[in-house]
């Protein structure tokens, strides 16, 4: 790719940029301000929860996956033999301050009449999925639900609160349209978004299939303006991509009405050396890594991230997840997943990690 990214000039910017627009400063560098001071969510380190039973090597969770009516098998790791539960008994301890415990009837409440909508790939379904049980094992048991699943389209509203938790799958948020050649993959064209518009809440991600190749690529070839091609580099086209949605969003959505966040890039770990670890990938990892800083490194894919939310006109919260997930080398399906063939370091079980990425949405909202 050309050109390079230096985060330290990246979050430099964008703290000049927040002098106008103070929401944008979440966006770059994860704040939100407690009592008076600045509080890093993303910034600390996992430490076992005081409620882990280690006899029963089980925990309080928000939801048990056998009671939650959404969780797709893929996720759904206890129930496809994963023998340990120990993935369960780690909670996320913020530097420099307290995680509020994720408040499910609270959340309900604030969000009632709301439409809130996550768009993205199978890792915004992996989200979208747990915080669709946190709300289901919230609810009043004598509520109502309705629930309809149809590609591109998945809708959850709990009647009684009048809450509508929804996902539109979208892998690159930038279109696909089939032409005379072949699935064209659009760096410029969002059509699909007229779907997001009237949200009161939206939840992007994107990146995931973006390095994908050969039977497991979306597309068939890329336009980039007047120019289509079979392939280029994937980052490059990422950025161009990502560029297109920030314009989409700072073009068509209102501060005032929509609140907008973005999911941060989710990591895999299907090489051990990542971690400093002869292991294969992440298949029989019981602990997470210890401390706050990954031995892999950040993704390239992080800065450009930081790089397009910095250039925005509109506010974007970063659920800046990256380093706090690939210190989680223990919380994937890997072997015990019932749609995944192989081993699955690249999503993780339900109940586990994604539940943190929601108490983190959580606390962004109410701190």
């Amino acid at each position: 790719m050309s050109g390079s990214f230096s985060l330290p000039s990246l979050i430099a910017n964008a703290a000049v940029l927040a002098v106008a627009l103070p929401l944008l400063l979440p966006s770059s560098v994860g704040v939100v301000m407690v009592h008076g001071g600045a509080c890093n969510l993303f910034q600390g380190r996992w430490e076992v929860n005081s409620e882990f039973n280690s006899s029963s090597s089980t925990l309080a969770a928000a939801y048990s996956s056998s009671d939650c009516p959404f969780i797709d098998p893929e996720f759904d790791c206890i129930k496809h033999g994963r023998p340990d539960t120990q993935f369960l008994k780690y909670s996320w301890r913020p530097d420099s301050c307290d995680l509020p415990r994720l408040d499910g009837v609270e959340l309900l409440r604030r969000w009632s009449g709301k439409k809130i909508m996550f768009v993205g790939d199978s890792l915004s379904l992996n989200q979208w999925q747990s915080l669709a049980c946190i709300l289901h094992a919230s609810a009043d048991p004598h509520s109502h639900f309705t629930f309809t699943r149809q590609f591109p389209l998945t809708s959850l509203t709990f009647q009684e609160y009048g809450v509508t938790l929804l996902l539109y799958r979208s892998p690159y948020l930038v279109d696909i349209t089939r032409e005379s050649i072949g699935r064209v993959l659009n760096l410029n064209s969002i059509q699909q978004g007229n779907a997001w518009k009237g949200m009161d809440m939206l939840v992007f991600n994107t990146w995931h299939w973006w390095t994908h190749k050969g039977n497991d690529q979306g597309w068939d070839y890329i336009r980039d303006g007047s120019a289509i091609s079979k392939d280029m580099n994937r980052l490059q086209a990422f950025y161009k991509g990502l560029s297109t949605w920030a314009i989409w969003v700072d073009a068509n959505i209102d501060p005032a009405t929509t609140s907008v966040f973005f999911q941060g890039i989710s990591p895999t770990h299907y090489q051990g050396k990542d971690w400093n670890s002869v292991s294969k990938n992440c298949n029989g990892e019981q602990e997470p890594v210890l401390g706050s800083t990954y031995p892999g490194g950040t993704p390239p894919e992080v800065e450009i991230v930081n790089k397009v939310l910095s250039k925005m006109e509109k506010p974007v919260f970063l659920l800046d997840i990256t380093i706090l997930s690939q210190l989680r080398k223990d919380a994937h399906p890997s072997a015990y997943s019932g749609d995944h063939g192989g081993v699955d370091c690249s999503h993780w079980c339900l109940p586990g990690l994604p539940d943190t990425w929601n108490q983190l949405l959580y606390a962004a909202l109410v701190m």
